[in-house]
């Protein structure tokens, strides 16, 4: 465990857990449990009910350990489980769980795993190009930006950063790949940085950001991973339940958006006379915009400046 555990501040955290408008005696998922902020706050408002916490990271499963010691259990129960969230439905029904209260997701890659430069995440420190959260699969940034082929390495950059020198940045890393084996964040982001034009380079922050975050939605699939969950967070839900999920950039956004929209809206073939049961919506939208972190957050925590809050709750 890292000292830097505790210095994760989680964005919108009252407002989530209000509103999942959480009961006693519930069953609730935590799918994204990183360093446990979601899951004490739900904790602190349920009585004799059962929290369910998914995550990959080997130390955020540790972390859950400590929680599960410690006084904030009260009178619930906690069960963590090392696991993609895209296995949510099997993982719950091999634990005879078939339908939950509420799920919680705060997306994208938590504090912790960025402050530790070994993990490879950040563009700003040297570490080996690794960028996996689940720390026992097998692709990994290095392999990745070795070993995918040029259209690969392009595509990734345009459909997950929407970075406009993709091209140039994936033909600078073929080129030096044939001499060496990339394997360091530092180089990677030296290369990124003379790729791009240095008249384009003097605005919008540093000029690998957007890149390293494609590389490393490609080596979690976090958004095919995203789209497949929340489908089974629908169906896990029991009448009056609902999801609450915070997004950080636009893709995760629209996906949620757009299966949200989806499944909460109706086309009645004209005049039907009674709606059946069979084309009735699935979901009631709760925000029909999304609830933005208000000033004083944004002012202490700068991840919240991109953070959007959307609610759903199954009719």
């Amino acid at each position: 465990m890292t000292s830097n555990e505790f210095k994760h501040k989680t964005v919108l955290l009252k407002e989530t857990i209000e509103q999942l408008n959480p009961h006693d005696n519930g069953i609730y998922v935590d799918a994204t449990f990183g360093r446990g902020g979601h899951t004490k706050e739900l904790l602190s408002h349920i009585n004799n009910s059962h929290v369910y916490a998914f995550d990959r990271d080997e130390t955020a499963i540790e972390a859950g350990e400590k929680l599960k010691n410690s006084d904030a259990i009260g009178n619930n129960q906690l069960t963590l489980i090392r696991s993609n969230f895209e296995n949510m439905k099997e993982s719950l029904n091999k634990l005879n769980v078939t339908a939950v209260d509420g799920v919680v997701y705060d997306l994208g890659v938590s504090s912790p795993q960025f402050d530790d430069a070994q993990r490879g995440f950040s563009y700003k420190k040297e570490a080996r190009l690794d960028m996996r959260m689940d720390q026992r699969q097998d692709l990994d940034a290095e392999k990745i930006v070795n070993d995918w082929d040029y259209n690969d390495l392009v595509s990734i950059f345009y459909k997950y950063s929407d970075e406009k020198f993709s091209k140039q940045i994936a033909r600078s890393i073929e080129r030096i790949r044939e001499d060496h084996r990339i394997t360091s964040t530092l180089e990677l982001a030296d290369i990124i940085k003379n790729s791009i034009p240095a008249a384009r380079r003097r605005t919008g922050g540093h000029p690998a950001k957007r890149v390293f975050q494609a590389i490393r939605i490609a080596v979690n699939d976090e958004l095919g991973s995203l789209e497949r969950s929340l489908e089974q967070a629908i169906d896990l839900l029991a009448p009056k339940g609902r999801i609450s999920v915070i997004t950080f950039q636009s893709k995760e956004d629209r996906i949620v958006k757009h299966i949200f929209k989806e499944k909460s809206q109706i086309d009645v073939p004209q005049g039907l006379p009674v709606i059946p049961d069979y084309l009735k919506p699935d979901l009631k939208m709760i925000t029909r915009k999304p609830i933005l972190p208000k000033e004083n957050e944004l002012d202490q925590n700068n991840r919240a400046h991109s953070a959007k809050l959307r609610v759903v709750e199954k009719i």
